[in-house]
């Protein structure tokens, strides 16, 4: 049987990793897929940069249109980011009847439902295992092996880069700007830190998470994205001291006939083992009917461990070229027709704990002020802290963690809270979740 040949748009990291794991193990791959898989050509915007990885055998190219309308090219492999040029290029190569795999999440939560119908139609596949959470494969896990589960939620770290600046923070006391010009030195940042610090990548890629678990199509622009920019090494001091880590999270959740889809700092309980996920490393915690709370874990991001889930889409596409298309796995874990119309909760309707943190005046009739604020709004407070003023101040720290509630309601009584002339600034407020599973 003919050798199944690859084209690759984009020869940096994941792109070399990519060539790198199909020779290293071109064997193993071949006895996997049932077909030998060649890469035969390669587009980069340099020719004369020198690769990390064996391009000999490989004709490369700087004009990537070259790769979707070669005829000898069965699989297309977009590894270029962003929006521009890859949506033009992954919607040419469809329609000249390629299967696409890709590791760019902006490019599926963006742009996947226009994509996947066009695939359909052409009869093609479009893999994208590798666009979350890098190594791990977690789309490959809710949309197959949990396929005979309702899913009612799931929660991740699925941002190396956040989750490495909140990591240090704890472990050495550090503040925010300091850790995230060594994680920009490290690599693990970009120059702009924006996609990653503020919750923009991770949403991209709960849209997608949330769109196999639950049915529905990919609505990033409705996802509500909240950054880590404002955490204080305080605030990561005073959520150990009650018993949390903070994590940037991105959680999904099925309410009703609504879906929650938000990303945001979130304290969690030590005891948790998504609390305990640490530096760079990814992890989703995943609650199905009848599996229970699931969890993975591994390397989101880097050469090899992205290229694994490349390769293993390669592989996918590859065993499927002969079935029917009618009978492949659905892109979006359901059949197109069968999509629900489930609506994106607003964020005002979303239910949580709350940690709060205000500076108050140390003075008689502070709290029963905001208890009352409180209690009207029908809030109630599970944990509060008040430390010691420092010598010559009339200020103190209040911290409270408070039982679930409305954000709606939150908002109204933090408004009122920061009107009172005994609460100076504005307060820092942190949004709470258990994540056992009892949570439904």
């Amino acid at each position: 049987m003919e050798p199944v040949k690859i084209g690759i748009l984009g020869l940096g990291t994941v792109g070399c990793g990519t060539i790198s794991v199909l020779v290293r193990n071109a064997e193993e791959i071949t006895r996997r897929a049932g077909r030998e898989i060649q890469v035969v050509q390669a587009a980069a915007r340099s020719l004369k940069k020198k690769r990390d990885c064996d391009t000999s055998g490989i004709v490369l190219t700087d004009n990537p249109e070259d790769i979707v309308t070669n005829p000898d090219i069965d699989v297309v492999v977009e590894l270029i980011g962003g929006y521009e040029p890859a949506l033009d290029l992954v919607m040419k190569a469809i329609e000249n009847g390629k299967h696409v795999v890709t590791a760019n999440k902006a490019l599926i939560a963006v742009h996947g439902n226009e994509i996947f119908k066009a695939a359909q139609e052409k009869g093609v596949m479009v893999a994208f295992e590798a666009a979350v959470a890098g190594g791990i494969p977690i789309i490959k896990a809710i949309r197959e092996g949990l396929a005979g589960n309702r899913i009612e939620w799931l929660a991740g770290i699925i941002n190396g880069t956040g989750n490495f600046i909140l990591t240090e923070m704890k472990d050495k006391g550090r503040d925010f700007a300091d850790v995230l010009a060594e994680a920009q030195q490290l690599g693990y940042a970009e120059a702009d830190p924006t996609f990653d610090v503020e919750g923009i990548d991770a949403a991209h890629k709960l849209t997608i998470l949330a769109a196999i678990a639950f049915g529905i199509p990919l609505q990033f622009d409705r996802a509500y994205t909240e950054g880590i920019s404002n955490i204080t090494r305080e605030d990561v001091s005073y959520a150990e001291q009650l018993g949390y880590r903070i994590k940037h999270l991105g959680i999904s959740r099925r309410v009703g006939d609504r879906v929650e889809l938000r990303v945001h700092p979130t304290l969690i309980p030590e005891r948790r083992l998504i609390a305990n996920v640490d530096g760079v490393m990814n992890a989703v915690l995943v609650k199905g009917d009848a599996v229970g709370p699931t969890l993975y874990y591994g390397a989101g991001a880097g050469s090899d461990a992205t290229a694994s889930a490349v390769v293993a889409d390669i592989v996918d596409v590859v065993r499927t070229l002969t079935t029917d298309p009618t009978n492949r796995v659905p892109h979006l874990a359901f059949q197109p027709d069968a999509l629900a119309d489930l609506s994106i909760m607003p964020i005002d309707d979303v239910e949580t704990s709350y940690y709060l943190r205000m500076q108050v005046q140390d003075k008689p009739g502070v709290l029963a002020d905001i208890t009352r604020i409180f209690g009207e709004q029908g809030i109630s407070i599970e944990a509060l802290i008040q430390k010691e003023p420092a010598e010559g101040a009339n200020v103190v720290p209040l911290i409270m963690l408070t039982h679930r509630i409305a954000e709606k309601k939150m908002n109204s009584a933090i408004a009122q809270l920061e009107a009172l002339d005994a609460i100076e600034g504005k307060i820092m407020r942190i949004r709470c979740e258990h994540l056992d599973s009892n949570w439904t």
